[in-house]
C-alpha cells in the first residue's frame, strides 16, 4: 500500500528504547483529543527488531492486548522473530504504556474508538511489510474482529493488507449465568443502575488469573503490576455496554472479518472464586465453550483449536501448552500467508 496524503500517520515513526530491553523499541502515536473527554489520547507501538537484513520482507504480526493488559511478551517476540516474522505489539489508548495520568484505565464508551490507532498502525505496517496478521487477546480479540469487519466496508485498502487474524481466547460472550447477564443489562440501561455504576466496578476482581501468572504469587511472569494489576482495573457502565452490544452483533451474524481466522483457547475453564492449582492449567476468565461456539460466527474460514492445560492468555501458559499454541500459529500462518 502506498502512502496517501489523506493520512496523517508519519511513515517514519520516532522509535525509542523500550523497557522490555535489548532490541525492543517503542513509538508513541498521538491521537488528538479524547472523544470521551479525558484530555489527549495516545497509543504506543512496540517492536522487536534485532539486526536482520530482511526486515521489510517479513510478514508482520501485531499483538493486541486484552482488558487490564499491555504488550510485555518478550518470549513470544523472540520466538516468532526466529521463525521469520516481524513482531509488533500495540498498547491501546488508556492502557499500558499509553495510559496518561488522570484517565480511567482502558476506558472507552465505544470500542470503535480503538479503530483510530489500529488504522494508523495498519497504514504504517502495510508500507513496511508484505502482509499483516493481528494476534488479538481477549477483549482485544473482540475489538480486532469488529475492526476488520469495518475495514472491509470502509477502508478496503487497509483490509487488503491484512492476510488473516489470530485470536487468543477472544471475549465473544458474557461468561456469567444467563440470569446474571440479563440483570446486568437491565442495570446498565436503567438510570438508577447507571448512576450506581458510574464510579466503576471491579476494583477487587477475583485474583485467580493474576495469581496464576505473576512471579510475586504463583506464576512465572514478571510484568509491571501498575499496568496489569493482579485484580485488574475498574470497569465502567459505558464500557460494559459497548462490550455487550458488540458481542451481540457477533451473535446476530452482523460481523464478518472476511479473512481466515485461527482461534486458540484453553481446553477447559476454571471459573471459581477461590484460588486453586487448577488455575494454572485452565481459563479462569472466560467460558471456553462460549469461545468455541461463537468464534465460527466471525467468518467463513475459522479454525478453532483447544489447547490442553492452557490458561486465558495461551501464550502465558506453562511450557508444553505454550509450545503447542505457538506451533498451531506457525502451521496456520504457513498455510495462510502468500508464498
Amino acid at each position: 500500500m502506498s502512502n496517501s496524503g489523506n493520512h496523517s500517520t508519519p511513515h517514519h515513526l520516532d522509535w525509542q528504547p523500550d523497557a522490555l530491553g535489548d532490541d525492543f523499541e517503542a513509538s508513541t502515536l498521538h491521537l488528538g483529543t479524547d472523544p470521551d473527554g479525558e484530555g489527549d489520547v495516545a497509543a504506543v507501538l512496540v517492536r522487536y527488531q534485532p539486526a536482520c537484513s530482511d526486515w521489510q520482507q517479513r510478514p508482520a504480526l501485531l499483538f493486541i492486548h486484552g482488558m487490564t493488559d499491555y504488550f510485555f511478551h518478550q518470549h513470544i517476540a523472540h520466538h516468532f522473530h526466529e521463525e521469520g516474522y516481524a513482531v509488533y505489539g500495540i498498547d491501546l489508548r488508556k492502557s499500558g504504556r499509553a495510559h496518561i495520568a488522570g484517565q480511567r484505565w482502558h476506558y472507552v464508551s465505544d470500542l470503535r474508538l480503538y479503530f483510530q490507532e489500529l488504522n494508523a498502525v495498519a497504514f504504517f505496517l502495510a508500507d513496511d511489510h508484505p502482509a499483516l496478521v493481528p494476534v488479538a487477546h481477549s477483549t482485544g480479540g473482540l475489538i480486532a474482529a469488529l475492526w476488520l469487519d469495518e475495514l472491509n466496508r470502509e477502508k478496503p485498502e487497509f483490509a487488503d493488507a491484512i492476510a488473516g487474524l489470530i485470536l487468543n481466547s477472544p471475549w465473544l460472550d458474557m461468561q456469567f449465568p444467563t440470569p446474571l447477564v440479563k440483570g446486568l443489562r437491565a442495570l446498565l440501561h436503567s438510570r438508577a443502575g447507571h448512576a450506581l455504576l458510574r464510579k466503576g466496578i471491579g476494583g477487587r476482581l477475583p485474583s485467580n488469573y493474576g495469581r496464576s501468572l505473576h512471579a510475586s504469587a504463583e506464576g512465572e511472569w514478571d510484568y509491571d503490576l501498575s499496568l496489569k494489576p493482579i485484580r485488574g482495573h475498574k470497569k465502567y457502565p459505558e464500557w460494559l455496554k459497548t462490550v455487550d452490544s458488540s458481542q451481540r452483533r457477533i451473535h446476530e451474524g452482523a460481523v464478518d472479518v472476511e479473512k481466515p481466522v485461527l482461534t486458540l483457547h484453553a481446553r477447559r475453564s476454571f471459573l471459581k472464586p477461590r484460588y486453586a492449582e487448577a488455575a494454572k492449567t485452565a481459563d479462569t476468565v472466560l467460558d471456553v465453550e462460549q469461545i468455541s461456539r461463537r468464534a465460527p460466527l466471525l467468518g467463513q474460514d475459522v479454525t478453532v483449536v483447544a489447547i490442553d492445560n492452557a490458561v486465558h492468555d495461551v501464550f502465558l501458559s506453562q511450557p508444553q501448552p505454550r509450545e503447542e499454541a505457538i506451533k498451531a500459529c506457525l502451521n496456520w500462518l504457513k498455510k495462510t500467508l502468500p508464498a
